[in-house]
């Protein structure tokens, strides 16, 4: 059990390394574009490994979820980042909260996860609905300091209106664009209203 034996281990590592990573990218797509309705079994065909595999990697359908739904949180978070160095805080907020409704109609299971439908997010995912609402609290702060969103909306109503705006892609990409045309107004102070 020396030499001999590491190359073996090493392969099998690396192979379990690439299904893991495969199951993952999988089950983001699936959750994405069918929710959290998506079986492991499901998942574990598409991916092209055994529900075995799945399994060792992730022992329920809630730890996959947490893992592909923390990997999510971190990407939008960063994004977040980027736009209030990229954009400014007058309207930071705005392009983020205009590419969570142009994302949310693509990804069902974030939509789903930040509604509470069919998970226990802070079971699944600890503590990334909470960075999720951090990033949004720094987007409305430097908007609201900035003086282009009012001073009396808070994180609970933005994380609404992101769901409302889901509610909305159900009527096609007119209304839905309509719908958060007139959240954004609805966000402006007066003096910055289109």
């Amino acid at each position: 059990m020396g030499e001999i034996d590491r190359p073996r281990t090493r392969a099998l590592r690396v192979d379990a390394a690439r299904n893991r990573a495969r199951v993952l990218e999988v089950a983001y797509e699936a959750f994405a574009a069918d929710g959290l309705a998506v079986p492991i079994d499901e998942i574990a065909r598409r991916a092209g490994v055994g529900a075995g595999t799945v399994y060792r990697h992730f022992p329920t359908k809630e730890a996959l979820f947490g893992a592909v739904f923390s990997d999510r949180v971190r990407r939008i978070v960063d994004h977040a980042h980027g736009l209030l160095a990229d954009e400014g805080p007058a309207t930071a907020l705005l392009a983020f909260l205009r590419d969570m409704v142009r994302n949310g109609a693509t990804d069902h299971g974030l939509v789903d996860a930040l509604a509470g439908y069919g998970i226990d997010l802070e079971t699944a995912a600890p503590g990334a609905e909470a960075a999720f609402l951090d990033v949004l609290g720094e987007l409305l702060t430097a908007a609201q300091q900035a003086g282009s969103v009012r001073p009396d909306i808070g994180v609970a109503e933005i994380k609404a209106l992101l769901l409302v705006c889901k509610t909305a892609q159900l009527y096609g990409d007119q209304v839905s664009n309509r719908v958060a045309s007139v959240i954004e107004d609805g966000l402006r102070t007066s003096g910055t209203r289109g």
